[in-house]
């Protein structure tokens, strides 16, 4: 009986990596027999066949990609690109594997960790003295804050955090149940269920300003689901204010670093409309923009906006009186 054929496309580049130097050792073999050996069905052996025409090397040109020869039902193997070569890594190479390992095995919230320490030993023990070489894992923004909530999180304890609320440029004391530790974009946040806001949050380690592990354990209701972060730590959703700027050409970059519902060009400048979690964010989001930025809408985030302008420019206006060798001077 055949053997029914591997559906995953991990299985397919395994088979696909062990079936050119099984074809170089066994010129003008029979498809049946080789499919036989392989445990696939004819059809795809033919399939994967098809599929190693258009593999090879960079360029992708003629005498760069893998070549083969039918006679009948028989194949053989005319180009290998270097295939029938085992893989063997460089020093370099091997280091640099070693590395990726160990930062993701550092990496907060990653899943099938056991499964990169396994992967992790098993490079280290073939790359031999390169193991004790002088390197250090660092994750961006790994520091004393982010291995204290690390550890806090493992062994499931309750912790009292004081927060910096950037929206709301505000600090805050609160009590949370930690559920895991998670790294987006570069940053390393703690997803805990909230008993002040009571509902599942997310805290940047950055921000926690201070943290006490309490003498209780993690409690979290059995309604709290983590948060999908697959499209990111801000998710715009339609309850959420929807502001408008006209921008100008230095100003640009908004619309590839936030999420715009909106980009229309009013000649040499752009009119964008995106998502904000609130007002205050947006005021300070605005002012540090710059002079070729003009709020369209909504009207109360322009008069923000104007309101602390206009007190800004108005506290540069105020006259300054300095003391002097020979006591006030005139204002200046």
């Amino acid at each position: 009986m055949t053997r029914p054929a591997a559906r995953t496309s991990a299985d397919r580049l395994a088979r696909l990596l062990n079936l050119v130097p099984y074809l170089l050792a066994r010129p003008g073999i029979e498809v049946a027999e080789a499919a036989g050996d392989l445990g696939v069905t004819e059809r795809q052996l033919r399939e994967d066949l098809e599929l190693l025409w258009v593999c090879g090397l960079p360029g992708y040109g003629p005498g760069d990609l893998i070549d083969m020869a039918f006679d009948g039902d028989r194949v053989t193997i005319t180009y290998d690109a270097g295939i029938d070569r085992p893989l063997r890594l460089t020093p370099d190479e091997a280091l640099a594997l070693v590395v990726a390992l160990r930062m993701l095995a550092e990496t907060p919230g990653v899943a099938n960790r056991d499964a990169v320490e396994r992967a992790l030993a098993k490079i280290e023990n073939a790359a031999g003295d390169l193991v004790g070489a002088p390197v250090a894992v660092r994750l961006p923004g790994e520091g004393r804050r982010v291995q204290e909530l690390r550890a806090a999180v493992e062994r499931r304890r309750a912790l009292r955090i004081t927060y910096y609320t950037a929206a709301r440029d505000e600090s805050t004391e609160r009590t949370i149940d930690p559920l895991r530790m998670l790294m987006v974009d570069g940053r390393a946040y703690v997803e805990a269920w909230c008993r002040r806001a009571e509902a599942v949050r997310l805290f940047r380690a950055d921000r926690i300003d201070a943290v006490v592990e309490l003498d209780e354990p993690a409690v979290v209701p059995p309604q709290a689901r983590p948060h999908d972060l697959r499209q990111g730590v801000f998710r715009p959703s339609p309850d959420l204010p929807l502001i408008t700027l006209r921008i100008g050409r230095g100003e640009r970059w908004i619309t590839e670093y936030y999420p715009c519902e909106r980009v229309e060009v009013d000649g040499d400048r752009w009119v964008v409309s995106l998502r904000v979690t609130d007002l205050g964010w947006a005021r300070r989001f605005v002012l540090g923009l710059g002079p070729d930025v003009t709020v369209v809408a909504p009207v109360e985030l322009a008069a923000q906006v104007r309101a602390q302008a206009t007190a800004a420019l108005e506290a540069y206006a105020t006259p300054v009186l300095s003391a002097g060798p020979a006591g006030p001077v005139t204002a200046r």
